[in-house]
């Protein structure tokens, strides 16, 4: 069950989509949604700029017209909150935040780079991902959503779910059931290669893992077409190379048309 979502934001149209789902999620676990900008010091506020929670709860008629920002707990179960961090640099504004809130989730936009930019200076969202160890939800350029942006409802079919020996997928579907478990998705584990590695089912049995061909970036991507959501155990950056092409995530997640959702290891948390 989560209880915790932060949505971090820069306030930019591309950003509407990861909103609309933090907000659905939010709304479908009755959790805390906190909504985060950070801005340079010497920059006024932007709280007027911030998503329309009401206009938008009122366009899925979960909210009546002229309700009141006190009607969302009540009405909802979900409480909003509105955060302006002031930092020059956006990434250690956000991840104080987070280190001192440590939500559930994190659901956020990225608006994609080249490769090039990716390794030289790297997305807020995949350094967010990366270094603050939290599950977190990323919808790159394209990514195609899993609610409808009209009413809020939630449609997750199927899940797919790379895995590999390392890093170790060891209690993926706990934590997979911990967060979309009451959106009942269909979960297909896969690996590109031969021999797969084992997934304990939390019955004491193993899940399947069904065998692809090919590198696994193509195997990922291939996958992702058919996919309501990808949920990729990560395990950061690993040397000198993954660093200059970009962590498979990373690559993955320029390119995915669904989107994606990053899980750390358990005891990085």
């Amino acid at each position: 069950m989560i209880k915790h979502i932060v949505h971090p934001t820069d306030l930019s149209p591309q950003g509407e989509v990861a909103f609309h789902h933090a907000l659905a999620l939010a709304l479908a676990n009755k959790a805390r949604l906190d909504l985060i900008h950070v801005h340079d010091p010497a920059e006024p506020d932007h709280f007027e700029r911030f998503p329309k929670v009401r206009e938008v709860l009122g366009g899925w008629g979960v909210l009546p017209a002229g309700a009141t920002v006190e009607d969302i707990a009540q009405t909802t179960g979900v409480t909003v909150g509105k955060v302006e961090i002031r930092d020059v640099d956006a990434v250690e504004g956000m991840m104080r935040f987070l280190g001192e809130h440590r939500p559930d989730l994190v659901v956020m936009a990225s608006h994609g780079r080249g490769a090039v930019g990716r390794w030289l200076a790297g997305s807020i969202s995949a350094e967010l991902m990366h270094d603050s160890h939290l599950p977190t939800l990323l919808f790159g350029p394209g990514a195609r959503g899993f609610i409808d942006p009209g009413n809020g409802t939630l449609r997750l079919g199927r899940v797919a779910v790379p895995v590999d020996h390392d890093p170790s997928p060891a209690g993926i579907l706990r934590r997979l059931e911990q967060l979309l478990g009451n959106l009942s998705p269909q979960v297909d584990l896969f690996h590109a290669g031969d021999p797969a590695p084992e997934v304990h089912d939390g019955m004491g049995g193993t899940a399947n893992v069904r065998l692809v061909g090919g590198t696994p970036v193509e195997a990922i991507l291939a996958e992702a077409a058919n996919a309501d959501l990808l949920a990729m155990p990560t395990a950061g950056r690993k040397g000198l190379l993954d660093m200059l092409r970009g962590s498979t995530t990373e690559r993955v997640l320029h390119d995915t048309p669904c989107a994606l959702l990053a899980l750390p290891p358990r005891e990085m948390r």
